[in-house]
């Protein structure tokens, strides 16, 4: 690529993510801060170690670096010594003002960002904006945060070969009327009165993941809801397994396509959760596998990066 249009400085992109417990010990600190400062009360503390103890800690942060460094490997080789890349968490260290500050040491003259979740949400991807754009704002350094990504092609091909291996794996027996669910992190209901376009995003997503012939529907649904006294979106995947038995279904292919890695809410409440109200129901269920830091899934991310870069 010519260097014309290009600033004195590199550019700078910011990978961002909401971040993890690292371990038991860290859930405290790491639910304090998601609580704006309220400590989770013992008995719910109790029960999030515990969670994390299953599933043996949540991997979550070394798949972030590994995304941010296949997206930084993919830049580099497509466009060498254009792209610095840093990566910053909402909820745990480094945070996204780390990043910020460690991309302007670098000398960045701009700063793309770009959220590890497909979806917009105002509960989401616009504080994570907010936040880059308030940790670069001193230093007059301009940011642009793509603000959804959910129906990039190699994303969609990544999901849609992760539920061919996933169907693959139902035993035969199982395989009579398959439901395909598509699953997504619930938010609060009142993000609809306010004309948040979450729930729409994930609706394309669901049908541009439907008509599969192995198929005899598909389902949004939804997990992961918060124990507050707010109505969340619904309904939740563990509640729709005897309705689906009920349908005549066999067997429940989940798409977790809210998420990219492996992570608390994956390995838990579907593995554990969703699994274990699925064989209550007299159901299979099998999930897809999670893009983590597949070479392709990470180069579809540095492609939309570098677009966005080129249009600024």
């Amino acid at each position: 690529m010519s260097d014309t249009n290009r600033s004195e400085g590199p550019t700078g992109v910011l990978v961002m993510a909401y971040g993890t417990a690292t371990g038991p010990d860290d859930v405290e600190a790491y639910y304090t801060h998601i609580r704006h400062g309220r400590p989770p009360e013992p008995e719910a503390l109790k029960e999030l170690q515990e969670r994390y103890e299953m599933i043996g800690g949540s991997p979550l942060l070394g798949i972030t670096e590994a995304q941010a460094e296949g997206i930084a490997a993919a830049l580099e080789e497509a466009d060498p010594g254009r792209f610095t890349v840093a990566m910053g968490q909402k909820h745990s260290a480094p945070f996204i003002e780390d990043a910020v500050a460690e991309l302007l040491e670098r000398g960045v003259e701009r700063i793309i960002g770009i959220v590890l979740a497909p979806h917009f949400s105002t509960m989401s991807i616009a504080q994570y904006r907010s936040r880059a754009e308030e940790a670069a704002a001193a230093a007059g350094v301009p940011v642009a945060v793509i603000e959804s990504w959910h129906e990039e092609p190699g994303y969609l091909e990544f999901l849609n070969q992760a539920i061919a291996d996933a169907y693959a794996e139902l035993p035969e027996d199982a395989r009579g009327s398959v439901e395909l669910a598509v699953t997504a992190h619930s938010l609060p209901v009142a993000i609809l009165e306010r004309g948040d376009i979450y729930v729409e995003e994930l609706e394309k997503t669901r049908d541009n993941l439907s008509g599969r012939p192995e198929f005899a529907d598909t389902m949004l649904a939804w997990q992961s809801a918060g124990r507050t006294e707010a109505e969340w979106i619904g309904p939740d995947i563990c509640d729709v397994m005897p309705d689906l038995a009920a349908q005549g279904r066999t067997a429940v292919v989940v798409c977790a396509a809210g998420f990219v890695s492996d992570h608390l809410e994956v390995k838990f409440d579907i593995d554990y959760e969703a699994q274990e109200a699925a064989e209550e129901a007299g159901l299979a269920l099998t999930r897809t596998a999670m893009p983590n830091d597949d070479p392709c899934f990470c180069a579809t991310l540095a492609g939309i990066v570098a677009r966005e870069a080129g249009q600024a």
